[in-house]
């Protein structure tokens, strides 16, 4: 190994990957945007659930059995494509995390501001603090990860607490306004029929990207422990506790405050602090805020910690600079591979806040992350159906009728992917400059893909002369 350390260590079991997967695969953020849009999200959530969510699980669960070492869906598309589809797949979904970063971390700024009460309110829209606070945490969670998962992966579960914890409170708050004063939304059967217009199915490809994460443990599968029987395992009890944050969750604000009055970038904390005052509960909102904000910094941190092993198995294999493969000498982590997400996310940060407000810069930065995200699951899914023609060695996990179960599920997959894709390329319908957001999300999204192109001609070049 680059750097003379050793691999980075086999530490999480089954209650560890699966509260990584919670942490990974909850974002509060996306209750909030659902129920911006009424009763009719709860059915969309259902809808992505069953034509992304289950055969995407299905789709990694076979995969990563398929191909246990570390790297993920690098490895698998790189097995079913070869070595640049495989490349390209790693940096879209390495590249898809840098907008994420500021785009959670803009969220949980916004949420973080509720610990202090009324005092801090006057903060809400000024960039200064939310780029500041974006900063701070990226800082603080590429330290945390440089220390490897011994310590990480504690964040990682305090994190899914501070997930599915304010998700509880929030539904338990909710009914409780609910059973004293009636639902702030009606429930009527029209309010749950989906509506086809732009603005709507732009939060359809939301709500299927929300629903992402399942993918996210299997880059670390190196420092998972029996990862062929740990991945199946832990992914069904996530699932779970994923689904029924979003659906109840989506429900519980709704009761709590109209459609309407829902703000995306704070939403959850909003609604449980309607519901909190609706019934005499409003000391609860600054520990609600609070497990919010250590939630979201989990969530960052869990996908910084994946998305780094991407360039750390690229440079293993040598199509990036050797650099890139050393592992720290005392907690033989990836760590030039963490620095540079960090620093990248960082720069992000920054460049999407340029031109616009804190409002414009959440949008664009969330539609970078959803198109940069989907290309790759695309190809997973083209892996699935590519790679059944090869045979599974003794243990590999299948699907119940093989062959044909495993297409059918991946097409399902594929075509509710290339929607979200062709949705995600839209901006909200609330932004002032559309022009110049359309022009932020295409042409940055072509600069990340345009550049992997780029490293991955001078990884070949190199790798000859270095041959």
């Amino acid at each position: 190994m680059a750097g003379g350390a050793p691999h980075p260590p086999k530490v999480m079991g089954v209650a560890d990957l699966a509260m990584f997967y919670v942490v990974t695969g909850v974002s509060l953020r996306w209750i909030a945007t659902a129920a911006a849009f009424g009763p009719s999200s709860i059915l969309v959530w259902i809808g992505a659930m069953l034509c992304f969510y289950l055969p995407f699980v299905l789709a990694i669960v076979e995969l990563s059995s398929r191909y246990p070492q570390e790297g993920g869906l690098y490895i698998w598309t790189r097995e079913a494509f070869g070595p640049y589809v495989g490349f390209m797949a790693g940096w879209s979904y390495f590249t898809s995390n840098l907008p994420y970063f500021p785009s959670v971390l803009y969220f949980d700024a916004g949420n973080a501001l509720y610990i202090g009460g009324e005092s801090l309110q006057f903060l809400r829209g000024n960039p200064v603090f939310f780029m500041g606070f974006a900063l701070t945490a990226l800082a603080f969670i590429t330290a945390i990860n440089i220390f490897g998962l011994r310590f990480g992966r504690w964040l990682h579960n305090l994190g899914a607490v501070g997930m599915w914890g304010p998700a509880l409170i929030v539904i338990v708050l909710g009914f409780a306004a609910w059973w004293q004063f009636g639902s702030a939304t009606r429930f009527t059967p029209a309010a749950f029929v989906p509506v086809f217009d732009i603005q709507h199915m732009i939060m359809w490809a939301a709500i299927a990207f929300a629903l992402s994460g399942a993918e996210t443990a299997s880059f670390m599968s190196g420092e998972i422990r029996e990862p062929r029987r740990t991945i199946p395992r832990a992914l069904p009890i996530a699932g779970v506790v994923i689904v029924s944050c979003y659906i109840i969750g989506t429900f519980a604000v709704l009761l709590a405050m109209p459609a309407g009055e829902v703000n995306t970038l704070q939403g959850l904390i909003q609604a449980g602090a309607v519901a909190a005052q609706k019934v005499g509960a409003g000391w609860i909102v600054v520990p609600l805020a609070l497990l919010i904000t250590l939630g979201n910094l989990g969530a960052a941190s869990g996908f910084l910690s994946c998305a780094a092993r991407i360039p750390f198995a690229v440079g293993i294999d040598r199509l990036l600079p050797p650099v890139f493969a050393r592992v720290h000498p005392k907690w033989g982590t990836p760590y030039v591979a963490i620095l540079v997400q960090g620093g990248l996310g960082a720069v992000l940060c920054i460049l999407g806040q340029a031109g616009t407000g804190v409002k414009g810069a959440y949008d664009v930065l969330v539609s970078m992350g959803i198109i940069a995200a989907f290309l790759p699951f695309a190809l997973v899914f083209l892996a699935v159906i590519r790679l059944q023609g090869r045979p599974a060695e003794h243990g590999v996990t299948r699907l119940p009728g093989g062959r044909v179960t495993s297409i059918l599920f991946a097409c399902l997959g594929l075509a509710t992917t290339l929607v979200a894709l062709v949705l995600a390329a839209f901006p909200a319908p609330d932004e002032p400059n559309k022009l110049l957001a359309v022009i932020k999300i295409l042409g940055l999204t072509a600069v990340l893909l345009g550049s992997g192109s780029v490293v991955y001609i001078l990884g070949q070049r190199a790798a000859r002369r270095a041959a």
